[in-house]
C-alpha cells in the first residue's frame, strides 16, 4: 500500500519530514491560542488539559522527526482496537530484523492516517477540552474567505432552479456538467496539501470552467449523466434514486458539493442524498458533521438573499430526510477501501443501496486504489481491487503519485513537461466505474 517516506524527494518523504511536523506545529499553536478560551470554560482544569495536550503532539511530534517506532494506541475509543490490530499487521509485514514501523519506513498511507488518528488521541486523552477540534479554526476561515465564490455559486443555484422545469435535455446536460466541474475544483482548497497554509477560492469559479477544462485528465461526465438520466426516465411515481457523496473538505468545497446535491434534487436526476462524513476532525480540512451543520447555519444566517435561500432549503431537505448525513468510522481508518466489506460489512452493505456513489478528493482516491504505484493504463476498474458496491465516481484533484485509467503515453508526456503533475491540484479527473 503505497510507497514509504523513505525515498528522498518522493512526495510521501516530503510530506514525512516537512509538511506532517509543519501541521503538528500549528495544532500546537492552535492550543497555546486558546489558552485563555479553556481557562474560561473551566478554569484551572482547562489550563491543566491544555498543557498535556500540547506536551502529548510535541512527544508524537518528536517520535515522527527522528523516525521512532510506530506505537499503538493507549486511549480507549471505537477504533483503537481496529488500530492496534492493523499496527500489527503492519508489523507482521516487516522482516524479524525490522523491529517495528517506523514513520520513515511505513506505507505513507498509513503513517498519514496514523498521524491524525495520533492528535486526535492527545485531544480525548485531555479532558475537558476532550472534544476541542484543533483544525476549525482553518476550516472556518476557508469558508468566510470564500464568500464572494460562495456568493455567485449560491446565486447561480437559485436562478437555475427558477428554470430547471423548462430546460431541454440537452440543457440540463450542460448544466449538469457544469456543477460537477465545479465541484471538481472545489477540491483545490485542501489545507492538508498546505500543511495548514490558508487556501480559499477568491474567484469565481464558474468563469474559469472552460479555461480548465484541458485539465481534466479523465472526463466519464458523459457515463454518469447517461447512468442518471436513465434513472430518472425509467423511475417509477413512488421509488427513489439514491446518490451518496462521500465527502472530503469542509469549507467551499463542501459548499460546492451541497450545490451539486441540490442539483441533482431539483433537476430529479435523484430523489435523496446520503452525505458520509469524518466521525473526527481529520486531514486538516475534511468534514465532521459539526462542520455540515455549521456551514448550512452560516448559508442560512446570510445578509444575501440567494446565499440564504439556500441555507433554509437545505436546513428542510435535512429536516424532509431528503438528505441525510451519515458517518462511520472505517472512513478514518487506515484500511483501504478494498477491505470494507470484511471491516465494515454495514457500511458497505449500506452503501450497495445506493444508485450511484460520488467520492470526493484525493485520500479516497488513494483508498479506492490501494495507494499504490500502479502504472498509469491500469484500467480503474482493477485498480479497485474488487471494491464495487455500486457505480461510483471519483472526482479528484491529483494531490499524490497514483493516477490510473490513462490513456497509453498521457502520463509520460505530463512527466516530461511537468515533473509535479500528479501532486500540485493542477489536473482533476471523473473517473467512473459501473455497467458499461
Amino acid at each position: 500500500m503505497g510507497d514509504p517516506g523513505s525515498i528522498p524527494g518522493s512526495f510521501a518523504y516530503l510530506t514525512v519530514k516537512d509538511r506532517s511536523p509543519q501541521i503538528l506545529t500549528k495544532a500546537i499553536d492552535t492550543l497555546h491560542r486558546h489558552k485563555s478560551e479553556f481557562f474560561e470554560k473551566h478554569g484551572e482544569k482547562g489550563l491543566e488539559a491544555e498543557k498535556k495536550a500540547i506536551s502529548l503532539l510535541s512527544k508524537l511530534r518528536n517520535e515522527l522527526q527522528t523516525d521512532k517506532p510506530i506505537v499503538p494506541l493507549v486511549e480507549k475509543f471505537v477504533d483503537t482496537d481496529i488500530w492496534n490490530q492493523y499496527l500489527e499487521y503492519q508489523q507482521s509485514l516487516l522482516n524479524e530484523s525490522d523491529g517495528k514501523p517506523r514513520w520513515f519506513l511505513s506505507p505513507w498511507l498509513f503513517v498519514e492516517c496514523y498521524m491524525y488518528r495520533r492528535i486526535h488521541e492527545a485531544i480525548i486523552q485531555s479532558p475537558p477540552i476532550d472534544d476541542f477540534d484543533i483544525f476549525k479554526e482553518l476550516k472556518d476561515q476557508n469558508f468566510f474567505e470564500s464568500q464572494e465564490s460562495v456568493i455567485a455559486l449560491c446565486t447561480h443555484l437559485q436562478e437555475l432552479r427558477k428554470t430547471i422545469e423548462d430546460l431541454d435535455e440537452n440543457q440540463l446536460k450542460n448544466e449538469f456538467f457544469k456543477i460537477l466541474q465545479i465541484s471538481l475544483w472545489g477540491n483545490k482548497c485542501d489545507l492538508s496539501l498546505s500543511g495548514g497554509e490558508h487556501i480559499s477560492q477568491k474567484t469565481n469559479i464558474m468563469n474559469s470552467l472552460e479555461d480548465l477544462k484541458p485539465f481534466i485528465l479523465v472526463n466519464d461526465m458523459d457515463r454518469l449523466w447517461s447512468l442518471l438520466s436513465n434513472y430518472k426516465k425509467t423511475r417509477e411515481k413512488e421509488s427513489v434514486t439514491r446518490v451518496d457523496i462521500v465527502l472530503d473538505n469542509s469549507g467551499f468545497e463542501l459548499i460546492t458539493d451541497l450545490v451539486l446535491a441540490e442539483f441533482l434534487l431539483s433537476s430529479k436526476l435523484a430523489t435523496k442524498i446520503h452525505f458520509y462524513g469524518k466521525t473526527i476532525p481529520w486531514f486538516v480540512s475534511d468534514t465532521t458533521l459539526h462542520d455540515f451543520n455549521w456551514i448550512i447555519k452560516q448559508l442560512k444566517h446570510s445578509n444575501n438573499k440567494w446565499v440564504s435561500q439556500c441555507g433554509v432549503d437545505w436546513e428542510d431537505h435535512i429536516k424532509t430526510g431528503r438528505w441525510v448525513y451519515l458517518d462511520h468510522i472505517f472512513w478514518t481508518l487506515p484500511h483501504d477501501f478494498s477491505t470494507m466489506s470484511q471491516v465494515a460489512p454495514d457500511l458497505h452493505a449500506a452503501l450497495q443501496k445506493a444508485h450511484l456513489i460520488f467520492f470526493k478528493g484525493d485520500l479516497n482516491y488513494r483508498k479506492l486504489t490501494g495507494d499504490r504505484r500502479w502504472e498509469f493504463t491500469i484500467p480503474f476498474h482493477e485498480a479497485l481491487s474488487g471494491f464495487h458496491p455500486a457505480p461510483l465516481c471519483s472526482i479528484r484533484t491529483l494531490k499524490a503519485e497514483v493516477q490510473v485509467g490513462l490513456q497509453p503515453g498521457q502520463g509520460e508526456q505530463l512527466t516530461a513537461s511537468e515533473p509535479n503533475w500528479l501532486t500540485t491540484g493542477k489536473y482533476g479527473v471523473f473517473q467512473f466505474d459501473g455497467p458499461l
